[in-house]
């Protein structure tokens, strides 16, 4: 069942790219744009049945006000916020802004078509287990935050980590091993790992969960980029 939408997001590659895997399955998506502080002004304008709204700090002051004007001019359009690995006052701040769901930035393609599938359906477009662990987290007071860049930082091998850096740089294979001083077979097998131990699918999606998370900005602070002589 097709759905009419607009993808926004800061990272306009991003957005094209969901834009382009929703198109292959069948939907229609009006506009596929960035930056997120135009969006209200774009989904109006366009008057989509389901907005899919990219929002890397969903803890910051304002990120959610194009949300509270759509809900509030056309309430009949479904916003669903594609996040990072949430916080409880990131995912509570997008419902009480009026969005329909929360999906994770780095969710497969078929979970965000679910997603916006039950956004339109009126239905409250989120995994119970998110919900689950936002509420239970909230609960917990005297917890301290889980801080997912390094929790996947720590995932890594400092080599993984250069790797991933370029990655997201969109360096392919010859020139990651070209910039690192190691064999493009070694190269694409450093690849794979970064995906497997990040438990993503493609390049992507790894590049996308590192900017999300704040994981791309904490490599690229501590991890100084250098040749590696002991790999060929």
């Amino acid at each position: 069942m097709s759905v009419r939408m607009v993808v926004v997001d800061e990272q306009r590659l991003l957005a094209e790219a969901l834009a382009s895997a929703l198109k292959l399955r069948g939907h229609r998506v009006l506009a596929a744009a960035a930056p997120v502080a135009g969006a209200a002004d774009l989904v109006l304008g366009r008057a989509p049945e389901v907005c899919l709204l990219g929002a890397q700090t969903p803890e910051s002051p304002g990120v959610f006000d194009p949300v509270v004007r759509i809900k509030q001019e056309k309430p009949h359009i479904a916003v669903v916020v594609l996040g990072p690995v949430p916080s409880p006052r990131g995912v509570a701040a997008a419902f009480a802004a009026g969005a329909s769901g929360y999906v994770r930035h780095d969710e497969r393609i078929e979970g965000v078509e679910h997603a916006a599938l039950k956004a339109r359906a009126g239905e409250v477009a989120a995994a119970p287990r998110l919900l689950w662990e936002s509420f239970a987290a909230l609960l917990k007071p005297g917890g301290e935050p889980d801080d997912e860049s390094a929790r996947l930082m720590g995932l890594l091998t400092p080599r993984e980590v250069d790797v991933l850096v370029r990655v997201a740089d969109g360096e392919d294979t010859r020139r990651i091993a070209a910039g690192m001083g190691i064999a493009p077979s070694t190269a694409r097998t450093h690849v794979q790992r970064v995906l497997v131990k990040l438990d993503v699918g493609s390049r992507l999606e790894a590049a996308a969960l590192a900017a999300r998370t704040g994981l791309l900005a904490r490599a690229t602070a501590g991890v100084p980029r250098q040749r590696d002589a002991g790999d060929g």
